[in-house]
């Protein structure tokens, strides 16, 4: 017996929108409105988020429905989980309605649930027939309200969902882009239960890392693809909500992990995602993502760079001059990457991103590569452990006589085979695997992490000079010098970094790889 399942699309909606919403052309008509108050529940020990579980109590007028879903796979805008529901008697969870449900054996013996945050919503719901070329139903909904923690603190919502049911997801996107062409909107990263966890851990509007993927043995290698690409999309737009609420460094720097990490996901499953499409949105991505990295390596070299020579030469006032031509180009550029998120362009790309990567043609039967795509994704991931780590041990020998460029090859290779580790690292360390296969995965991640720091650190003297360069066009000439020395103070710690990359290098060939 299959479980019931909802596959809706989630979309952040600024709140002064939602009745520009209301009455578009393609949702203005009869609306059904209703006050809904759902309380969220778990273990004093957290038994339910562990497993992977919501359970809450939704009261809708005189009536109350007990739901349990699947939290899903970590994605960003469409979420498609199993969820149960059942009508109960009052407000407090009904054990006998657990039945039938995955959290049954869970919560049996247990010593109670305890209410986490509650959610108070005003949602206006409409629905729509014949949408789209299938001629698919979808449920619209338009939520405004609060998540509140017992403590009292608060965070809004303001979302509008699309439910589909009846027809095919791409409709969801159909109707999405149509209405966001009028009304700015952006893909939903938080489902009420995670915006509620986030909120009474104090992680709401903070930068964000990158998450575990969430992967296990039974997958295709497509739909490992699709877990990590969401994975990385997710990242990107809870970071994006960050940086769209103020300036903050390291918002903006994981923002750029989560698209280094999404391009890296292209190129590890490589001809298998390959298709008409693909070209195009990795080359919009790239187009719209390059004022990212000049408001970056600002902050690193005012953050990192400066600081230190300052310690080094603390009577320099040069410093000080090139501190403050530096911090007005920072905020230039910093506007920059605002103007970026905030455009229409960008919001339409990650949607587009989004319905590719759900349905997009490399799904289709016509794929050369099918039999890849639908074969295992363990299979696939071990195979392609494995010609990464064979690039990085060609590429790095005798790494301390290498070029920058050549340098740059192997920083670029190794980046991309810790990507993979981190991103398959579910299949290899899951809870059947044992301690020793995660100890070996760390062993291995870690050698890895320590030769790219290396190189990284190189990287950025690299970055350094370039920038010096620059700032020579237009800077005071006391800036200008004191960019001359800053470079000259960098370039002596090369030939230590370089020794420490190499040796790294040599120690990470000789760990034993995680997938043998």
């Amino acid at each position: 017996m299959s479980e019931p399942r909802e596959t809706e699309l989630k979309l952040d909606v600024e709140a002064s929108d939602l009745a520009r919403l209301r009455e578009h052309p393609l949702l203005a008509g009869d609306w059904t409105e209703t006050e809904l108050t759902s309380v969220y529940y778990d273990t004093p020990d957290g038994s339910l988020r562990e497993a992977g579980y919501t359970l809450r109590v939704r009261q809708d007028g005189d009536r109350y429905i007990q739901t349990v879903k699947a939290r899903g796979d970590g994605g960003v805008g469409l979420f498609d989980r199993p969820e149960w529901e059942s009508d109960i008697a009052g407000p407090s969870p009904e054990p006998a309605s657990f039945a039938g449900t995955p959290v049954a054996k869970l919560l049996d013996g247990a010593t109670g649930l305890t209410p986490l945050y509650t959610s108070t919503v005003t949602r206006s719901v409409r629905r729509l027939a014949d949408t789209g070329p299938g001629g698919s139903r979808i449920e619209v909904a338009l939520d405004r309200g609060r998540v509140w923690a017992p403590d009292d603190r608060v965070s809004p919502i303001s979302e509008i969902e699309f439910e589909l049911t009846g027809g095919t997801p791409s409709a969801l996107f159909d109707l999405a882009r149509t209405l966001g062409a009028d009304v700015p909107l952006r893909l939903g990263a938080l489902s009420k239960f995670e915006r509620g966890d986030a909120l009474i851990k104090g992680r709401l509007g903070r930068a964000v890392k990158a998450e575990p993927v969430p992967l296990h043995p039974e997958m295709t290698t497509a739909q490992a693809f699709q877990a990590v690409a969401f994975a990385c999309l997710r990242q990107t737009r809870l970071n994006e909500t960050v940086l769209l609420a103020r300036r903050d460094v390291e918002a903006l720097h994981q923002l750029r992990v989560s698209l280094r990490r999404l391009r890296s996901a292209f190129s590890l499953f490589g001809s298998v995602i390959e298709d008409r499409r693909m070209p195009g949105l990795k080359a919009e991505l790239k187009r719209l993502s390059e004022s990212f990295g000049h408001a970056r390596n600002l902050d690193v070299y005012l953050g990192r760079t400066l600081p230190l020579e300052r310690e080094r030469r603390p009577d320099e006032n040069g410093l000080l001059i090139l501190e403050r031509h530096l911090e007005a180009e920072r905020a230039a550029a910093h506007d920059a990457v605002r103007a970026v998120l905030e455009s229409r362009e960008w919001r339409d790309l990650l949607l587009d991103l989004v319905a590719w990567i759900e349905a997009g043609p490399w799904l289709g039967p016509d794929n050369p590569n099918a039999a890849l795509r639908d074969g295992p994704a363990r299979a696939f991931a071990t195979g392609e452990l494995e010609r990464r780590r064979r690039q990085v041990k060609k590429r790095g020998r005798h790494l301390a006589a290498l070029d920058p460029e050549a340098r740059h090859r192997v920083r670029i290779a190794a980046k991309k085979l810790r990507y993979g580790a981190e991103f398959f690292a579910a299949l290899y360390t899951g809870k059947d695997s044992g301690k020793k296969a995660v100890k070996r995965h760390k062993v291995f991640v870690e050698a890895l992490a320590d030769l790219q720091d290396h190189l990284g650190d190189l990287n950025d003297i690299a970055t350094a000079h370039t920038l010096a360069a620059e700032f020579a066009k237009g800077a005071p000439e006391g800036a200008v010098f004191a960019a001359g020395l800053a470079t000259a103070d960098t370039e002596a710690r090369a030939e230590r970094l370089l020794a420490e990359a190499d040796k790294a290098h040599r120690a990470l060939i000789d760990v034993r790889p995680f997938w043998r």
